[in-house]
């Protein structure tokens, strides 16, 4: 049998993009005995869960809790406001929004991809894997659609693959003076508790989500917000689904309770999440974030290499994509980063494979966990060989320094 003690000595550096660190407040709130989901207790927690998470999501309406990973999310959304060969405009950001795309074929639909066309060619990257969604192409393509044929409309907020963040409010508009009824569908997975998001006030209809990254907890939870427009379209849709159906779902929400037995004990620590986030206060959260993210970009840059995001108005507060040089393998810099220096980087994904690695700096992350994991991926480039221009870690203390406020504190 293969032996699981492979942690080496003094604490992991996850530098991932997600799953994220758990603050060790989630994990005590984890440990708690668990209640019975049908008691009296578990309704008080059922409704505490679910006002949070209106809170987080920035809607008035309600959010779905389903006791699975974001691509089951994925699935509800889908299945819950569409019929069998229904077209459905996806936008391609990189390689989720194209998962997405994939499982709408899979699901019987009838996908049609948009992107910025080309290729980079300084780095022979696609134009699109670099870039965010181009809200005008959307509106062009809807323009089209004189007979509505396009009953959706899917994007990515925050692209893990890329780094890149995406207006989200613009392509409502993009919709709007295009004059077209198709609902939009919105993956925030990665985006949402670290990048500014409101369901509501961007006119979003379903929202996807999941636990594992701003939210701080471990993967198993996943979400739909859903507005009364995706409800009433909820209605008359025809893919097959049982599991996923909002309607059971959100009618017994009302007494605090699931139909399904729920993930009882990540909810004790989803509470724990969303309480965490609203002491430091969601505007703060947001703005740690893009501070981390502007030192994480002065690193990469100080090196002298690129970022996966060509456009600084998208670049994303939760992840730095880094692009290495033509004929260095970004996986074999990783793997080394990671048997020297204990720290663990994203991998690039599909078309990016081995020409890229990504740095998180989301959730639990503050000033000096994003130094640890900038000097682990400066000690390993130098190691692999990559000529550096000059020192990422000191163009990020600059960042950080001369930005530094008084770090969240938390009771408890």
């Amino acid at each position: 049998m293969t032996s699981l003690n492979f942690h080496p000595a003094g604490r992991h550096v996850l530098g991932i993009p997600g799953p994220s660190p758990v603050p060790d407040r989630l994990l005590r709130a984890m440990s708690y005995p668990t209640i019975d989901h049908r008691g009296p207790e578990f309704g008080v927690l059922g409704h505490r869960v679910l006002a949070g998470l209106q809170r987080i999501f920035q809607t008035r309406h309600p959010v779905v809790v389903y006791p699975a990973s974001g691509t089951g999310a994925w699935e509800a959304a889908l299945t819950n406001v569409l019929s069998p060969g229904d077209a459905v405009l996806m936008y391609e950001t990189g390689h989720f929004a194209s998962l997405w795309r994939k499982m709408a074929e899979r699901l019987g639909l009838a996908p049609e991809v948009v992107a910025l066309p080309g290729i980079c060619p300084q780095t022979g990257l696609p134009n699109s894997w670099r870039r965010g969604v181009q809200p005008d192409l959307i509106e062009r393509r809807l323009r089209e659609d004189g007979g509505h044929q396009i009953k959706a409309v899917c994007v990515v907020h925050n692209e893990t693959s890329t780094g890149v963040t995406s207006d989200i409010a613009a392509v409502r508009r993009a919709i709007d003076a295009a004059g077209h009824p198709a609902l939009l569908l919105v993956d925030t997975i990665s985006g949402l508790a670290s990048a500014d998001y409101r369901h509501d006030e961007w006119g979003v209809d379903v929202t996807v989500s999941g636990s594992q990254k701003g939210l701080m907890l471990p993967p198993g939870i996943s979400f739909n917000a859903v507005s009364p427009k995706a409800l009433e379209a909820a209605r008359s849709a025809r893919l097959p689904k049982a599991f996923w159906a909002w309607d059971e779902i959100i009618e017994i929400n009302k007494t605090g309770y699931w139909p399904y037995t729920p993930n009882t004990n990540l909810l004790y620590a989803l509470v724990e999440a969303v309480d965490m986030l609203e002491t430091e206060g969601l505007s703060a959260v947001f703005a740690r974030h893009q501070r981390l993210g502007a030192a994480c970009r002065a690193a990469v840059l100080a090196w002298g290499l690129d970022v996966q995001c060509a456009d600084p108005a998208v670049y994303s507060p939760v992840l730095t994509g880094v692009v290495v040089p033509q004929g260095v393998d970004a996986d074999a810099v990783r793997q080394l980063i990671y048997e020297r220096f204990n720290l663990s980087l994203g991998t690039g994904l599909s078309k990016l494979k081995g020409r890229m690695f990504r740095i998180g700096h989301l959730g639990e992350c503050n000033d000096l966990s994003l130094l640890a994991a900038l000097s682990g991926c400066e000690m390993g480039l130098k190691l692999a060989g990559v000529r550096l221009q000059g020192s990422g870690v000191a163009a990020a203390m600059e960042v950080l320094q001369h930005s530094a406020t008084c770090q969240a504190r938390y009771p408890g």
